[in-house]
């Protein structure tokens, strides 16, 4: 088994495309995010359609919501919705108008820029991860539940995207951030945490630099088990290496 961010468990486990699978979305180019009107969008739902109808206002829930009238939280909500079903193309104009009324909105565009990195249109998903990053620091350092998980996230993906435009240095860059992070005590978090240091040590072991590849993976395996294979692989390798080292060494 090969760590790297090619293999396919890897990739299924960041939640990455099949490399394998033919990319649709790829192949028509990166036009940017589409509008409303190019997926005949309604221009208004059901009350039963949109997430969180539990809260609602009683009076509110009486008569189709207009899509615009949705604020950018519920917008992502049905977005989310939209997502988990695998239609991209019909959530990505409801992300663009939440960010239209909250162009701060950091959620928003991290979501934006995971959907674009799975429709493979790398440059445009790492403008939105790096203007994730910038509106998370401009707020001092992240240091709430939500807003520590979307800096993981926001450095996870677009270390990802990097990566996979052969742009390692500026990829470890985000990679490397999530590893200075203190150890998340929440759950989510911390599994997103972890899976970020997988993606780094994935990162570094395609480098050659094994021994940095297997401190991050040491840490991992120590949280989830399931990584231990990888661990054992890197040190395998980094141990062939270092043999034949000494042996060319003797040589001279």
């Amino acid at each position: 088994m090969q760590l790297t961010i090619r293999h396919p468990t890897v990739r299924a486990k960041l939640g990455l495309p099949d490399k394998q699978a033919p990319n649709a979305d790829a192949e028509q180019g990166s036009l940017g995010p589409p509008t409303k009107q190019q997926y005949n969008f309604p221009e208004s739902i059901s009350p039963q359609e949109l997430p969180g109808i539990e809260s609602m206002d009683p009076q509110r829930k009486q008569h189709k919501i207009s899509i615009e009238s949705l604020s950018p939280p519920e917008l992502i909500a049905l977005s989310v919705k939209i997502l988990s079903k695998g239609d991209k193309d019909r959530a990505i104009p409801l992300i663009r108008m939440a960010l239209d009324k909250d162009p701060n909105y950091v959620r928003a565009l991290v979501i934006m820029g995971q959907t674009l990195l799975q429709k493979e249109q790398l440059v445009e998903a790492t403008d939105y991860f790096e203007r994730a990053i910038t509106k998370l620091f401009l707020i001092g350092h992240p240091t709430k539940v939500e807003e520590l998980d979307l800096l993981i996230s926001a450095s996870q993906w677009a270390g990802a995207a990097y990566v996979r435009q052969g742009k390692i240095a500026e990829g470890l860059v985000h990679l490397e951030r999530i590893a200075n992070l203190k150890e998340p005590d929440e759950p989510r978090s911390k599994a997103h945490y972890f899976d970020g240091l997988l993606l780094l040590a994935s990162t570094l072991h395609c480098e050659g630099r094994n021994a940095e590849a297997a401190k991050h993976l040491r840490r991992a395996a120590a949280y989830n088990p399931a990584y231990k294979e990888y661990l054992e692989e890197c040190e395998r390798e980094d141990g062939f290496v270092n043999d034949l080292e000494s042996s060319r060494r003797r040589d001279y």
